[in-house]
């Protein structure tokens, strides 16, 4: 079963630059926003985690290293990084 969704007054630049994302990836503007939904979905349901919420995670875990990710990395692998507090 299939479910048609809406979104309804959507900025006019917004729409430009999906339509110019679509093309990059060669898909229509409807492929590349189900595209998009359903990597936002699975993202949230594997608890990833968004480039801010690294950034909080790493600044609470006290790693304060810039342009590098190794201590960052090392930290997650350990389970000294948890997921930041939402």
């Amino acid at each position: 079963m299939t479910v048609t969704l809406s979104i309804k007054n959507a900025p006019v630049a917004v729409v430009q630059r999906l339509k110019l994302r679509a093309q990059r990836h060669r898909r229509s503007l409807q492929g590349e926003l189900l595209a998009l939904i359903e990597a936002a979905s699975r993202e949230e349901a594997a608890g990833l985690l968004g480039p801010e919420e690294v950034v909080a995670a790493a600044r609470a875990a006290g790693i304060a290293s810039r342009g590098r990710s190794a201590p960052l990395i090392r930290a997650m692998r350990e389970g000294r990084l948890g997921a930041p507090r939402r």
